[in-house]
């Protein structure tokens, strides 16, 4: 791309995000390597508090308004009159115009296979009856093209590990990269995003580095976007909900090799493979090993 597409994107030369640790390597040789720093996020809802989050903590604000929108709690039609954000206290507070009281809801969690304790709640899964997504497209050129740029962005991930990527995109575009030590945090983020800026998700692509779980599909599904991308596997439940949902759901996706699982009506293949290129060892990552 002659440009650079991203109105967000990882900057991992920022000194708050990683730092530097000693130790010895398998040798016993003396060694001095990036580690990604965490910290804990308290989330409160109005007057109430909802949970703390172990993240990077870049974007607290968006951080927070995803998390809230992608449990129920915050409503797409919400007027948000406040976003408080206190870096000492590790607090950020979400002000509504609407009066909110989640307790009871907060008694009714499921818990989830995401990282970092990641919880949906149940009421989220019956939701899923009534999504219709949108009809969309996704060309095999932007698929290859997309996770290219993806693939090949300075990163956290590439600077220090131990975190996870989440990408939203328009056809081969990425529009906003964000990261986090739980990929639940990375989508919570671009949700908080979509809704602060009120980006519509109808044409929207969403990346991810981590698995294709029951909770990325819901999430997914809840925020309205009707393609979702990993690099990694699939769960038995995740693709489940995303054939009852309609999600269109592409998993393996790494050089030329993508496997879908649901929604393939959506995939027009447009791009002759001959001129792709296999994913480099400089930027592979984990994997599971039948995918080697």
């Amino acid at each position: 791309m002659a440009s650079d597409p991203y109105i967000i994107k990882p900057n991992p030369l920022d000194p708050r995000l990683t730092e530097r640790v000693k130790g010895i390597d398998q040798t016993g040789t003396a060694i001095e390597t990036s580690v990604t720093v965490e910290r804990a996020l308290t989330i409160f809802l109005n007057s109430q508090e909802i949970v703390t989050a172990m993240t990077i903590n870049d974007y607290p604000d968006y951080l927070a308004l995803g998390y809230l929108l992608n449990q129920h709690m915050l409503k797409p039609d919400d007027v948000v009159t406040g976003i408080d954000y206190d870096e000492e206290l590790a607090v950020v507070v979400v002000r509504t115009k609407r009066k909110t009281n989640y307790e009871k809801k907060l008694k009714k969690k499921v818990q989830t296979s995401g990282c970092a304790q990641g919880t949906v709640f149940g009421d989220l899964m019956e939701a899923l009856e009534t999504v219709s997504l949108p009809a969309a497209e996704l060309r095999t050129s932007w698929l290859y093209r997309l996770t290219h740029e993806i693939n090949t962005t300075p990163s956290l991930y590439l600077e220090a590990g131990a975190i996870h990527g989440c990408v939203l995109a328009v056809a081969d575009r990425p529009l906003i990269y964000m990261e986090d030590v739980g990929r639940h945090n990375a989508v919570d983020k671009i949700a908080g995003w979509m809704f602060r800026h009120r980006v519509l998700p109808h044409d929207k692509i969403f990346y991810t580095t981590g698995r294709l779980t029951s909770e990325m599909v819901i999430k997914t599904v809840r925020m309205g976007i009707p393609i979702l991308i990993s690099r990694s596997g699939f769960t038995a439940w995740g693709v489940e909900l995303a054939r009852k949902a309609n999600l269109t759901l592409i998993g393996r996706a790494r050089g030329k090799r993508f496997v879908a699982l649901a929604g393939a009506e959506r995939i027009v293949f447009d791009q002759d493979l001959t001129h792709v290129e296999e994913e480099s060892a400089k930027h592979r990552r984990k994997a599971a090993m039948h995918d080697d």
